[in-house]
């Protein structure tokens, strides 16, 4: 783990609960002064610790509240077949994630959209034509009871 020590890992669990907060606030949680605590910091961004800060945004007042797990089984797992998928899902909006999976399908997406008429709009016009797509298989969440965003 590149040699983490207790107070980066403070620091790493503070600014993941509590991305906005100041360096001075940050620094007295964890019980460092101001600098020690910013050239941490500066560390753990170099290192790629930290991969940036960004806003949580709240889908459902955004419109966007429907999710749907789709699990998704390629007719080809070659390289080149899992690469040209891989690239392509990059470019869908809905697909919020994407995992390759070992099991017996190959991909398991997160999409969210608008309802559920979206979605199938989404799976028909987008999924379904994804290179290499032979099968997929929907599972629409019905209450999401930890969602770490």
């Amino acid at each position: 783990m590149d040699n983490l020590d207790n107070l980066d890992r403070k620091i790493l669990d503070v600014l993941a609960d509590q991305g906005r907060i100041t360096v001075t606030d940050l620094a007295r949680h964890v019980g460092l002064s101001k600098t020690p605590c910013q050239i941490r910091m500066r560390r753990l961004e170099e290192k790629g610790f930290i991969r940036g800060y960004a806003a949580v945004l709240d889908p459902e007042k955004l419109g966007e509240g429907h999710v749907a797990f789709v699990q998704v089984s390629l007719s080809d797992t070659r390289s080149e077949a899992l690469n040209a998928f891989n690239e392509a899902v990059r470019h869908i909006r809905e697909i919020e994630q994407c995992h390759m999976i070992a099991s017996n399908f190959d991909y398991l997406l997160k999409i969210r959209t608008r309802d559920m008429s979206n979605y199938r709009k989404v799976l028909g016009e987008k999924i379904s034509a994804l290179p290499h797509v032979s099968h997929t298989s929907t599972f629409v969440v019905m209450e999401a009871v930890k969602d770490r965003s």
